[in-house]
């Protein structure tokens, strides 16, 4: 069979730390390359130097067994296929995958929704971490918001939406794409943009109070609570 290589930045064991699948045990695999360049962006080594990368050296070109074979080391059957932007090589991926899946692992992938999904992949994967960005992410309005593939990301079921919010003024932004794509509220999430656990707690104070007002699902950022900013956690 064929071997698909895909460009990796890193694999690791850590726990979910947002979203809908917080505080389970996950192994990570964080694709490099993306298509939008969020300020806030806590993960810029997987797009920085993209332009330039080099394998060996900003990413590792891995094929499917070397994949499966380092995220069996750990016990979780739970996976976390993110980024970057792991949709811009969704091909090299539904092999993985699928192979994945006949293993009885758990597939969550994150993206931020400006990719149309392969419907050979939707069938495979369990959960879609959809997250639109907003302006506090500085990315040009067009380039960010894609609401045809946002509203067909709407229409699965095995999606939930994870708005990141830096201030009160970001809530009305996502009210607006929540009304009009018709988000069903079970499906979203809202997490606090912050690197620091002084800023997340500070933005969470008021922040759970929208939610409870509006029956949304709250989400912290537990990752760095515990780890900080770091790498590989």
């Amino acid at each position: 069979m064929h071997k698909n290589y895909i460009p990796i930045s890193e694999i690791f064991y850590s726990i979910q730390g947002e979203g809908i699948n917080l505080g389970k045990p996950a192994v990570f695999i964080r694709v490099y390359f993306c298509n939008l360049y969020c300020e806030w962006c806590d993960t810029k080594y997987t797009w920085l130097n993209q332009e330039y990368a080099k394998e060996g050296i900003d990413y590792v070109n891995m094929n499917e067994d070397e994949i499966i074979e380092k995220i069996g080391k750990y016990p979780a059957q739970h996976v976390v296929i993110t980024g970057g932007e792991p949709l811009l090589s969704q091909s090299k991926l539904i092999n993985l995958i699928r192979m994945l899946k006949e293993m009885s692992y758990y597939i969550e992938i994150e993206t931020n929704g400006t990719i149309k999904p392969n419907i050979d992949l939707i069938k495979y994967v369990d959960n879609f971490s959809v997250s639109p960005k907003l302006s506090n992410s500085k990315v040009d309005y067009k380039l960010r918001i894609r609401y045809d593939i946002l509203k067909y990301f709407s229409q699965l079921e095995n999606v939930t939406f994870k708005f990141v919010i830096c201030d009160k003024e970001d809530l009305k932004e996502m009210e607006d794409i929540i009304n009009k794509i018709q988000i069903e509220k079970r499906k979203v999430i809202i997490m606090p943009e912050g690197t620091d656990e002084e800023t997340i707690k500070k933005r969470s104070c008021w922040l759970i109070e929208y939610c409870k007002e509006r029956s949304y699902r709250y989400s912290p950022r537990i990752h760095i609570w515990l780890y900080g900013n770091k790498r590989g956690f």
